[in-house]
């Protein structure tokens, strides 16, 4: 298995553009390499999105006045289950990866906030793709991800304040739970045949 690390020393001292440089040229190099199975693919950049997003801050984000409401293990548990969700669903939309690339565009700082604009490259399009970090400990972690104009964080805001709205907290962190368990069966099965 593959697995890009970045020496400590390094990571503290990589400005916004450059970290997410180092993150998407690793998790392209997983995906050019043929020697490795889907499996031992997704994997190394399910490890490498762990590393590198704020899972925590984008939890906050997401259940926005909800996350005040809900107890401290109903926290842990979202935080955890939301985390995993997005590794899937990300590692998921990498199966349609087919050689494109990624220009690298501009990087705005506003004390310990950043954005930086990339633009997936395909043949017919440049999709824009702004990844917004914060700095935590000298490090830039992902808190938010938007694509072609939609926030990722404000796109599942809306779904979930839906879902907790009808079924409460318990019911979203159920949702959820089912879903990932949903893609490990279907991820197993596909790794058996």
């Amino acid at each position: 298995m593959l697995v890009i690390s970045i020496p400590t020393a390094t990571a503290r001292e990589l400005a916004p553009l450059d970290q997410v440089k180092v993150t998407v040229d690793g998790i392209l190099a997983i995906l050019r390499d043929n020697k490795l199975d889907w499996r031992s693919k997704q994997l190394s950049i399910e490890s490498i999105i762990d590393r590198r997003f704020d899972f925590q801050t984008m939890s906050q984000s997401v259940l926005a006045t909800n996350w005040q409401k809900a107890t401290p293990e109903e926290r842990k548990r979202f935080v955890e289950f939301f985390s995993q969700y997005l590794q899937h669903t990300y590692t998921e939309k990498m199966k349609l990866y087919s050689d494109q690339y990624v220009k690298y565009g501009a990087e705005t700082l506003r004390g310990s906030r950043a954005t930086v604009d990339t633009f997936i490259v395909t043949e017919s399009a440049d999709i824009p793709v702004t990844y917004k970090l914060r700095l935590d400990d000298g490090k830039w972690f992902a808190y938010d991800v938007v694509i072609e104009g939609v926030s990722l964080i404000s796109n599942y805001r809306s779904t979930y304040s839906a879902i907790v709205k009808s079924e409460g907290i318990g019911g979203l962190l159920d949702n959820l739970e089912s879903s990932i368990q949903k893609y490990r069966t279907k991820r197993d099965e596909g790794a058996k045949d």
